[in-house]
């Protein structure tokens, strides 16, 4: 018997209010991925693709339909329960890297871990995760002194840090030239064949989409493929 996806989306509808404008971003979503999937997910812009991430991380509240993500139904929480899972379940890696200029890379990714509660100290498996990411040596500088490759892993090493069940990484390789691209999605496909996780990413490159195990398709806020 196989086990049940860890993300389950069924009739999912999201309607911005502008005025007296309806705007609807998602038309009735229906998608599942598997515990340890790498996901790609492509579309045009105003396709849905970004509104889907920010309801997958807590982010917004969806109008309608559901999302379970790992038995627990996003339209059952509360906002502190959304919180929570910000902290606990997902993780997110974004095209700006938002590292905190004034800190270092180190207190930049430990910041993650105090904000979850997570108890200070050494963890073997985040050890595992810095030598795989390949910024062990670099832990000490702040971002300006690090380039745009080694920023956004940084960045990924905080997405990580708290051993979140789901990754989204949206336009993760956005402002990075093609070979620091190379290198990070490389790297995300470490982290799903290595350590198992899972991982969703928003990308409008095909190239970038391959590293994934299927690509779905979004457009006029549906999946049509």
């Amino acid at each position: 018997m196989s086990s049940p996806p860890l993300i389950e989306i069924r009739d999912l509808c999201k309607v911005y209010r502008f005025g007296e404008v309806d705007v609807h971003a998602l038309r009735g979503v229906n998608l599942d991925v598997g515990r340890g999937e790498f996901l790609s997910i492509m579309g045009p812009s105003g396709s849905g693709k970004s509104t889907l991430f920010h309801i997958l991380g807590g982010l917004m509240p969806a109008t309608s339909g559901s999302v379970v993500i790992d038995g627990r139904d996003l339209m059952k929480m509360s906002d502190a329960d959304r919180t929570g899972l910000r902290k606990t379940t997902v993780g997110f890696v974004f095209q700006k890297y938002n590292l905190l200029p004034t800190l270092s890379a180190r207190d930049n990714i430990a910041i993650a871990r105090h904000i979850a509660g997570s108890p200070s100290g050494d963890d073997p498996r985040f050890r595992e995760v810095l030598d795989l990411l390949g910024i062990s040596n670099r832990l000490d500088h702040k971002p300006k002194a690090l380039s745009g490759g080694e920023q956004q892993r940084v960045a990924i090493a905080r997405a990580i840090v708290n051993h979140p069940s789901i990754l989204l990484a949206d336009e993760p390789t956005g402002n990075l030239d093609t070979e620091n691209s190379s290198v990070v999605l490389g790297l995300l496909k470490d982290l799903n064949e290595r350590l198992g996780q899972t991982i969703l990413m928003i990308t409008h490159n095909p190239e970038a989409a391959a590293y994934g195990h299927r690509t779905v398709q979004m457009r006029d806020g549906k999946v049509v493929g």
